[in-house]
């Protein structure tokens, strides 16, 4: 018998200092069974950091959203769609292989990358030779110890709040709070 995904909501209040956005998002998340808290709360980071590109890349005419994910390896972990459903940012999440990126990087305007965990440099190390080429392709690291005090957030019902100032984000649910400054490999 398959497991199911189980689901998380979040609302997440995001105030985007650097980009002026200031919005509310009522989120789902589907949590594949193989999938950690850890990954799961680097993809709503993921969104929360890109969540301005509503209004500064589809001026308030799009859909973001959470993929299929680990469900699909063709559907992005995060996307941004506007309404004539062209893919204007695809966002994965974790040590993906160099080919589904750059197949990634002819489908959509802009692709970016957030590696997390231990193994994120040696990883990086491998691979960042074969993702040189790709022009629309922008590649982040979470430090690892910023992505272990995600999975401490995640809850099945979470209110959190999300402040990006000066590159940096602190995500926080009222009891804790988290500072991630991410480094920037590409």
């Amino acid at each position: 018998m398959a497991l199911k995904s189980t689901i998380f909501k979040a609302n997440l209040q995001i105030a985007d200092i650097d980009h002026g956005y200031y919005a509310d998002h009522a989120l789902t998340l589907a949590r594949h069974p193989s999938e950690t808290d850890e990954r799961m709360m680097v993809r709503l980071v993921a969104l929360a950091l890109n969540a301005h590109k509503l209004q500064t890349v589809c001026g308030g005419d799009g859909v973001l959203g959470f993929g299929a994910g680990l469900s699909n390896p063709d559907d992005p972990d995060v996307s941004l769609r506007d309404f004539t459903g062209r893919t204007r940012v695809w966002i994965e999440v974790g040590q993906p292989e160099d080919k589904p990126l750059v197949k990634a990087c002819g489908k959509a305007d802009e692709v970016l990358l957030y590696c997390f965990n231990h193994a994120a440099e040696i990883w990086w190390r491998g691979i960042e030779n074969k993702l040189s080429r790709p022009q629309n392709l922008g590649v982040w690291r979470v430090p690892t110890a910023a992505s272990q005090a995600l999975a401490a957030l995640a809850q099945r019902s979470m209110q959190l709040q999300a402040t990006v100032q000066e590159g940096a984000l602190m995500l926080g649910d009222g009891r804790n709070s988290i500072d991630i400054e991410l480094l920037r490999w590409k």
